[in-house]
């Protein structure tokens, strides 16, 4: 019984990456630091310090080059969040 609730529920699986990453909030707002602790093909886990609008643009930098994102916050507890990505890749 306790397997089944300790089951992923998410659609696509995430991988633990904890890289620093930037966002924006906005045009011409200048980027500001977060961590990306866990990552998937539909959205991410963020810890942010400082407040974090509902709709950014995230940039990750990493091996494989880089990519932009839209972001829409889905869940925030504290300085963690969830988000979903929205949109394609840009």
């Amino acid at each position: 019984m306790r397997s089944a609730l300790l089951k992923e529920r998410r659609k696509t699986p995430r991988r633990a990456i904890n890289r620093v990453a930037q966002y924006y909030s906005g045009a011409g707002a200048l980027p500001r630091s977060c961590m990306i602790t866990d990552i998937s093909d539909s959205g991410a886990r963020l810890y942010c310090e400082s407040g974090m609008p509902d709709l950014f643009i995230l940039w990750v930098v990493g091996e494989d080059g880089e990519e932009r994102r839209d972001c829409r916050v889905v869940w925030r507890l504290g300085g963690e969040l969830g988000i979903e990505f929205v949109g394609r890749q840009r």
